[in-house]
């Protein structure tokens, strides 16, 4: 019997058919949540991204606000949305396939019209984060690249630096400092050319790790949550639970994957850093993280994690659940007569 394979388009087109009018609601509340969310938080998605790749061969940030202070000093303002601009394009269908299709699993997990198990909303949420990965890992490919490019470079100018004190090395290490700032389309036409799609899908297996175990504790979580302040179950909670509920489901969920995070990272990034490692695959990351970093750096960038999903996930509920498009969409019959 051959196998079945589910994409996010079948799981669109699904929606669309049982839920006809909520498919466009929900792309495009998932496309303002996210438009929002990664405004507000990205400066801290960067720090995370430069605390998790830096390994023991040269720190350069000791902190989160260590890290954003020395990027504005060295790259400017702006320094600390570098990527940002990959995100905000493809966050729209990102949190559009990840928020529809744990409506689409949900509703047909639960046909017989009972209230659905833990257990299914497990699933619900492990099939969104499945159906999510097909943007999100080239999404996360090529902001990893520009927002460690600054790190890169800043450590290059630190040694050359320290090299100059010796003058016989001093010469040859300034001359080396050059940073060529490359844009997203850039890095995509070099990964197509030399590795095909399968260049922007580097790391997929790692990112799966990560977004499948964080939709399976994220969705059942927050639904329960939010159900805390419902007083009926045909009522919306009101505005500020689903936004608690978000933070608080978003931060735990994200603070536990945080160590496939932290791998997931490591292995995308296409430049390293002087004495940093290169890795195989998955577990030949862990293994090395482990061996010479020790257990802790699997945490490295998690409270940076838990800030930045926390308020992401609790603006993209309260969107969600308040149902600005609806409102917008509801208006669009008056404005034909």
């Amino acid at each position: 019997m051959a196998a079945i394979v589910i994409s996010p388009f079948d799981v669109f087109l699904c929606l669309s058919i049982t839920f006809p009018h909520s498919l466009p609601a929900k792309l495009i509340n998932g496309g303002i949540a996210g438009l929002i969310g990664v405004t507000c938080v990205f400066p801290i998605d960067l720090a995370k991204t430069r605390l998790q790749n830096q390994q023991n061969g040269q720190r350069m940030y000791t902190s989160m606000s260590d890290c954003l202070i020395k990027t504005i000093r060295s790259e400017g303002y702006f320094g600390m949305y570098r990527g940002a601009a990959v995100n905000l394009t493809l966050v729209t269908p990102e949190k559009a396939i990840k928020l529809a299709a744990n409506d689409f699993f949900r509703h047909h997990l639960a046909k017989d019209g009972k209230k659905l198990t833990l257990i299914k909303e497990m699933l619900a949420g492990c099939g969104a984060g499945t159906c999510q990965v097909i943007v999100t890992t080239p999404m996360e490919m090529l902001k990893i690249q520009l927002q460690d490019a600054g790190r890169i470079a800043a450590q290059k100018k630190l040694m050359a630096a320290q090299a100059q004190l010796n003058p016989s090395t001093g010469a040859g290490a300034a001359e080396s400092v050059v940073e060529t700032r490359t844009t997203a389309m850039q890095i995509t036409r070099d990964l197509l050319r030399s590795k095909g799609i399968a260049g922007l899908y580097k790391g997929l297996g790692a990112t799966l790790l990560r977004d499948v175990p964080f939709s399976i504790v994220y969705f059942p979580l927050f639904a329960n949550l939010n159900k805390l302040g419902q007083t009926t179950p045909d009522v919306k909670a009101p505005f500020y639970v689903s936004f608690l509920a978000g933070c608080l489901a978003g931060s735990t969920a994200a603070v536990a994957v945080n160590p496939c995070d932290v791998i997931k990272t490591r292995l995308q990034s296409l430049q390293r850093g002087v004495n940093e490692d290169t890795y195989s695959g998955i577990i030949d990351c862990a293994r090395k993280i482990w061996r010479n970093e020790g257990p802790t750096a699997f945490l490295k960038g998690a409270y940076c994690r838990a800030l930045v999903i926390a308020p992401l996930f609790g603006i993209a509920q309260v969107v969600y659940f308040i149902g600005i498009a609806e409102y917008f969409l509801d208006m669009l019959p008056m404005r034909r007569d």
